[in-house]
């Protein structure tokens, strides 16, 4: 059998930094908060790691990640293998061209959706970028933040614990948010960190205060000694694409993300 079990920290981490901004949200999940929920199936069919898939069990439903490096068949062959284990209800994120490998026994409860992973390749970039009205957020703000996000971003995925890392940024316009940009991902650690979270209020929108967050919260996180930082965002969504390549962020993969369900007695979604 050519899957396995992997443990090894640091092993991991020397696989996933052959294509850091890919793989991310995989290596901010070797830091010791994250580390308890995960579970990191190899195949190696020739005793040595050709993919990595990653099961996340914390959320509801969990979450796997499963970014093909070439050959692209191991990774179909690992999922293939670990369909029947993986739980009935699954959030997916794939490599394009890897739905079918887990199809007998979990199938799309609803259409995938194409998303691009981009990644920070010019640093140096960011200092054109005026952050003057910046402001770094804090638990102190929590309140104020979920207030903000009920109105920018509603259902987006925010995380309490990733505002008290202090990684989160703020525009005020007479002493209400206008925008925020946070952070999906933060580890010092693993000298890695994913934006997310990033919002303005529909109001406040076409003048620039998502961008200037954005790079104010990039040389903060570049001050923290982090060297991979990425985001995810959907390919349909232009305009953001367009504002994170002027930052300097360029593509790395395209992947999908989509709802998975154990097969039902006639193939569909139960």
């Amino acid at each position: 059998m050519a899957v396995v079990e992997l443990r090894d920290r640091d092993a991991l981490a020397r696989f996933f930094r052959e294509r850091p901004a890919v793989h991310a949200y995989e290596l901010g999940d070797l830091d010791d908060f994250f580390w308890p929920h995960t579970r990191w199936l190899g195949w190696m069919p020739d005793g040595r790691v050709e993919q990595v898939a990653l099961l996340y069990d914390e959320p509801d439903p969990p979450v796997l990640l499963a970014f093909a490096e070439e050959p692209a068949r191991g990774m179909t062959a690992l999922l293939g293998s670990l369909a029947g284990e993986l739980p009935p209800a699954v959030y997916a994120h794939l490599s394009p061209g890897l739905l079918d490998a887990l199809a007998s026994e979990l199938v799309p409860a609803r259409d995938p959706v194409l998303h691009l992973k981009l990644g920070l390749v010019d640093p140096g970039a960011l200092a054109r970028y005026d952050t003057a009205e910046c402001e770094l957020l804090s638990s102190a703000d929590l309140e104020e933040v979920e207030r903000f996000y009920e109105r920018a971003y509603p259902g987006t995925w925010f995380q309490r614990r990733m505002l008290e890392t202090g990684r989160y940024v703020g525009v005020r316009r007479a002493d209400e948010l206008v925008c925020v940009a946070g952070v999906h991902v933060w580890s010092p650690t693993w000298r890695v960190s994913c934006l997310g979270n990033v919002a303005t209020l529909p109001t406040a929108r076409g003048e620039g205060h998502a961008t200037a967050a954005c790079a104010r919260l990039c040389r903060v996180l570049l001050g923290d000694g982090i060297d991979v930082i990425s985001l995810n965002v959907r390919a349909d969504n232009a305009a953001a694409i367009r504002a994170y390549e002027k930052l300097r962020f360029a593509h790395a993969t395209d992947y999908v993300e989509v709802m998975l369900k154990a097969r039902d007695t006639n193939g569909r979604s139960s």
